[in-house]
């Protein structure tokens, strides 16, 4: 056991040394949440919107006014035409215009809106026109319209669903990716060898090594949880208990999967590539972090059934956003565990052989 102590503490003043490691490991999360925090959201707020006035009655000008004094939408211009609203647009100078216009009498005499909005950007285009609609649509006297409640999320805000999936891509990216390297480089240097040799059993030191970055997974994993309550606002509804038992079981999957990648690169070079093929592109594009996985093609919804992130951002969204009890999680920690057993498994087989 001192021996083993003594390897831990080895990787761990290894970690310490190296500012660079240090400003990576703790540096990027705290940029990763102020980015997707309070700069890159999809929220929709203060939209620049451009009424035509053309065959504006005083029914329409009340629903204007609901739409202005609203916290979505700016009315920066009213314009005679459609023509005109259109050039705004393409100038970038408006987001979306309204255009509204009575219905023949055959048709009941009634009002309808012609909404243009610049689609360059489809997802944002869509919500633009939602909200707009569902202002729009709303008739004069409120009491008698329909009463919108929005569960788990009423603010709408864009950190209630990121902050769950930046948790999912550090956890993954800095355990898989760090293990990996530190492990590759002691092969580089050719250290690897020596340790072997020595009187602790290889598997202590594969474990020693990993320890320091399960210990660093925990402390990110809990300046995350800080940040994302007392700077960006996001509640923690759910146990803290079983959020920090999902998180294990995750990073406990990240290392075995760095373990592996180490198995196979042979350069600090080859496992940093590996790493960012294998682990950043899927994890960004089919976990469900930025793209709703329901909305893919089929053949990318299968693929992204075997990306781990998938699943912890499913669980930590329902166990920290909507509160639920890890009953209502026990499909994704099934999921997740399963994962953990087969890598581990592979991982160590593939460990053994190298050594054979």
């Amino acid at each position: 056991m001192k021996q083993f102590l003594s390897f831990v503490l080895k990787e761990s003043r290894h970690i310490l040394r190296d500012r660079r490691t240090m400003l990576i490991l703790f540096g990027m999360p705290v940029v990763l949440m102020l980015l997707f925090g309070f700069a890159i959201t999809n929220d929709v707020k203060n939209v620049r919107t451009v009424v035509v006035t053309s065959q504006m009655d005083q029914r329409t000008q009340q629903a204007v006014d609901r739409l202005a004094a609203s916290e979505y939408f700016s009315i920066i211009a009213t314009v005679g035409t459609s023509r005109e609203a259109e050039l705004l647009i393409r100038s970038q100078k408006a987001d979306i215009s309204l255009i509204p216009s009575l219905t023949q009498k055959e048709k009941g005499g009634g009002h309808y809106w012609q909404i243009m909005a610049d689609g360059s950007d489809p997802n944002m285009a869509q919500q633009w026109v939602t909200y707009a609609q569902a202002i729009l649509s709303q008739p004069a006297n409120s009491k008698n319209g329909p009463v919108l409640k929005l569960l788990y999320n009423p603010q709408m805000k864009s950190a209630y669903n990121f902050v769950p999936a930046i948790m999912g891509m550090l956890l993954m990216l800095i355990c898989a990716m760090m293990t990996s390297i530190s492990i590759v480089r002691e092969k580089e240097k050719g250290t690897m060898e020596v340790l072997l040799v020595s009187p602790v059993r290889p598997l202590m030191i594969i474990v020693a090594k990993a320890v320091p970055y399960l210990v660093l997974a925990f402390l990110i994993l809990i300046t995350i949880l800080l940040m994302a309550r007392y700077v960006l606002g996001v509640p923690l509804a759910g146990s803290i208990v079983w959020i920090v038992v999902v998180s294990a079981i995750y990073i406990l999957l990240a290392l075995s999967l760095g373990l592996l990648i180490s198995n196979v690169a042979q350069s600090q070079l080859v496992a940093l590539l590996m790493s960012a093929m294998v682990l950043l592109m899927p994890i960004v594009m089919l976990s469900g972090m930025l793209f709703p996985i329901e909305s893919m093609p089929t053949i990318l919804q299968w693929v992204s059934a075997v990306v781990p992130p998938r699943y912890y951002i499913e669980a930590m969204r329902k166990l920290m956003i909507m509160g639920v009890g890890i009953e209502e999680v026990a499909r994704e920690v099934l999921i997740l565990s399963c994962m953990t057993l087969l890598l581990l498994a592979v991982s160590l087989a593939k460990f053994k052989n190298r050594l054979e």
